[in-house]
């Protein structure tokens, strides 16, 4: 019988982090999400930071710049609010709007204000294996979070595929799971026999954004599955994510419930470590 591997028991054990360190402030820390698209996916990622910074008690803004802004009004917009004293944290969500450049935008957010850790140098920081200086990327962490609690803390020597190399978590999260010692094989969509390819894995993470990409024919019963994916149907309510549910595996993350409260918690906890950086404080 599949382990339901729930991401809000981790969550309210980070949120409850954030509460104390916010608790000792004088401030609300004002955090800021910047939307140039019509993505229905960031509009519902968008609603669920909304709902969690009001619980905090966390200033919390949206720019919606509409799928038509130019990338010189995105820039500007985001150059604007990183020298903004008043604004600790910045979120760009993406997907951008086509004809958008979701790389070049980012190199105009202040790194120390990144909560979402995907500036190329919050990146670069991963990438070199210095992760104890970045912001990290919130997603990639919350599966890092989720494996090491269906496979042990020690990911050391574990095999784990990803599925989908994109910016936002695949990309990073290989490299996470690598400055902690496990083995990664990362897939795309041109990876051929993808049953084959995950025979061997003890992990199997999915981050696509192509519901029911990751079926029954492609996974093993020892295999651990982290549905980082999240689609919205073009009939009926709710989200769904890459993976189909109640797959025949060890244990698989549900969507929702899964890598999503526990994303939403660590985005809130990179936002008090930013506020300590940019005041010069010391952080862990």
């Amino acid at each position: 019988m599949t382990t339901s591997l729930l991401g809000k028991p981790l969550a309210g054990r980070v949120t409850r982090e954030v509460r104390a360190a916010l608790a000792g402030w004088d401030f609300q820390p004002h955090l800021v999400s910047v939307l140039a698209s019509h993505d229905e996916a960031s509009a519902v990622y968008v609603h669920s930071k909304e709902r969690q910074a009001r619980k905090l008690g966390v200033q919390f803004r949206v720019r919606d710049l509409g799928a038509g802004a130019t990338q010189a009004e995105l820039e500007a917009e985001l150059r604007d609010l990183s020298a903004d004293p008043q604004v600790h944290g910045i979120v760009l969500e993406l997907p951008l709007a086509p004809g958008l450049d979701a790389d070049a935008a980012l190199l105009h957010i202040a790194p120390r204000k990144d909560v979402e850790g995907l500036t190329p140098a919050n990146l670069a920081l991963i990438a070199a294996g210095r992760e104890a200086e970045a912001l990290l990327p919130p997603t990639p962490r919350s599966v890092r979070f989720l494996l090491r609690e269906a496979l042990g803390d020690d990911l050391r020597g574990r095999r784990v595929a990803v599925i989908g190399p994109g910016r936002t978590v695949g990309r990073p999260l290989t490299f996470m799971l690598n400055n902690r010692g496990a083995t990664v094989t990362l897939c795309n969509e041109h990876t051929g026999d993808l049953t084959g390819v995950l025979r061997d894995q003890d992990a199997v993470v999915v981050a696509v954004g192509h519901a029911d990409l990751l079926r029954p024919e492609h996974v093993q019963p020892h295999h651990v599955v982290v549905d980082a994916g999240i689609n919205v149907p073009q009939e009926g309510e709710g989200v769904v994510g890459d993976a189909r549910p109640d797959l025949p595996v060890r244990a698989q993350t549900p969507v929702p419930g899964g890598v999503g409260p526990l994303t939403g918690a660590l985005m809130f906890q990179n936002l008090v470590r930013a506020v300590r950086l940019q005041r010069g404080e010391a952080v862990e």
